[in-house]
């Protein structure tokens, strides 16, 4: 019996012992944020609009940019598909000047580092200011601590002169000879208090100890010199003149030099101390003010750029502007249809938006849609676009922009600009003046690393996103690119496909 009860208790304390050991080791805590997995996707940026279904007119289709017309691929009659290239213009120029973009922007981002060398220079040569400066200062106050040490020996050797003179020549009690009498006594006090204030610094002084000690050993020698000078004027007079021995005179006089060398040098070390003071703060300020302006030309975030990352931004600018320029110098065919019109010639001078080419597209209907001037922008023709026919609501129609119209239109007072899409499949039962429900795919990445928008957090320009590793969070910065219409953001740098990011 004895022995089961044993077998039982000692049954009860490991399954007590399991949970335990199950409760704070094994059971994993309960997460109190949400993780998401860095992985690859696809982003789109879209613009939404509703327009109206229009028989299909004549397109006519136009550089975005003056120049020669350098080749003519199709003539009237001639049939073409959607992409096909039309004509072309002269890009040799645009070449010239887009290598001199990027041979900018290489200067540019050879600046910026640079910039950052002379900033790693700069802050090491404020860490070296910053060393000098309290070497110098502890040097400083360490002579001052041995002035005032030689002060006090001074003022002792002064007393012991004075004392001696006094006990050989000045016992009596007259006026004169207890004037001398009175004035020891004041060097023997201001050699007191010297000692007093040179036995405070002999332990760990601090600076503030020895600049209060300056100033008060600095009063206590001028009341030595004081006294010393009238103890000298005793022996100089009538009565003592002859009774004072010239070398007790001479030694008296020595001391006085030696306390007014005391007092010079206690007055140059308060200088010392406050011109390297001056200089330090001066040579320090100067220090940070150089780091503070590398680190201002090397601001990267923020609505302000520094100077190099704005050259640098200007300069990827100019790029992205010829390379345009040069993707937009060949005409393309926004969709499938027949030549009708071709208005210039090769060797011929195209003007900004002045027609080239007229095109019939082949299906019977299109679609106009006013879009929003902050819209506009991004859209491009030969973007696509889903459209949905609110008499098929079940059905989403492909199509294609063919057409910008450059000129504004007001709309109760904001301003839009039309568009023109095609059909790239019609059905029957589509009827001109049908109300079309328009879905532009002005951008898209496929196959890039991707986060959702709940992840990043934007603080002073910075992009930041917290990271669970090993149990801890911390903090990251980024690197995005496109943010897309599906809530989800390109990230370009900063992350690794497979590491988790919190969603607060």
């Amino acid at each position: 019996m004895k022995n089961k009860k044993i077998i039982l208790i000692i049954t009860i304390i490991a399954v007590i012992l399991g949970i335990v050991i199950y409760q704070f080791f094994i059971k994993e805590k309960e997460l109190k944020f949400t993780l998401e997995k860095v992985s690859k996707g696809t982003i789109v940026r879209e613009v939404s609009e509703t327009g109206i279904v229009r028989i299909s007119e004549e397109v006519n289709l136009s550089f975005q940019n003056p120049a020669r017309i350098e080749k003519m691929y199709v003539e009237v009659g001639d049939i073409v598909k959607a992409g096909q290239e039309l004509a072309k213009l002269d890009t040799s120029q645009l070449l010239i000047q887009l290598n001199e973009a990027q041979a900018a922007l290489e200067v540019a981002r050879a600046k910026k580092i640079d910039t950052q060398v002379s900033l790693e220079n700069a802050r090491q040569n404020l860490e070296d200011v910053e060393a000098d400066a309290d070497e110098d200062l502890e040097n400083a106050y360490e002579d001052a601590v041995n002035t005032l040490n030689d002060a006090y020996f001074k003022i002792y050797k002064t007393y012991n002169v004075v004392y001696g003179i006094q006990k050989d020549y000045f016992t009596s009690a007259n006026e004169k000879e207890m004037k001398v009498v009175e004035e020891r006594y004041k060097i023997k006090s201001a050699l007191e208090k010297t000692k007093n204030y040179t036995d405070n610094l002999e332990n760990n002084p601090q600076y503030e100890d020895i600049d209060l000690s300056l100033s008060n050993v600095k009063k206590l020698l001028k009341k030595t010199r004081d006294s010393l000078e009238v103890v000298r004027d005793v022996t100089g007079t009538e009565a003592y003149r002859n009774l004072v021995s010239d070398s007790d005179k001479t030694s008296l006089d020595t001391q006085k030099s030696n306390i007014n060398a005391a007092y010079t040098d206690i007055v140059n070390s308060q200088q010392v101390i406050s011109t390297i003071k001056v200089e330090n703060e001066a040579n320090i300020n100067t220090a940070k003010a150089e780091v503070a302006a590398l680190e201002a030309q090397l601001q990267e975030n923020g609505e302000i750029s520094g100077l190099h990352q704005a050259q640098i931004n200007q300069a990827k600018a100019q790029v992205s502007l010829f390379r345009n320029q040069i993707q937009e110098s060949t005409l393309k065919s926004p969709n499938k249809g027949q030549i009708t019109k071709v208005n210039k010639k090769e060797g011929e001078t195209v003007q900004l938006t002045e027609s080239v080419i007229s095109l019939l597209p082949t299906g019977p209907f299109q679609i106009k849609v006013d879009i929003y001037e902050e819209d506009i922008v991004d859209v491009k023709i030969g973007n696509l676009v889903d459209i949905i026919l609110a008499a098929f609501p079940e059905q989403v129609f492909k199509g294609r922009v063919v057409s910008i119209n450059p000129a504004e239109e007001l709309i109760e007072g904001v301003v839009y600009y039309e568009i023109t899409i095609d059909f790239e499949e019609t059905k029957e039962g589509i009827k001109p003046g049908m109300t079309a429900d328009i879905v532009i795919e002005t951008d898209k990445k496929e196959n890039v690393l991707v986060i959702s928008e709940d992840v990043l957090v934007k603080i002073n320009g910075k992009k930041i996103v917290k990271i669970f590793n090993n149990g801890t969070i911390e903090e990251r910065e980024i690197e995005i690119g496109l943010e897309g219409d599906n809530d989800l953001i390109e990230v370009i740098s900063g992350l690794e496909e497979g590491e988790k990011v919190v969603i607060e």
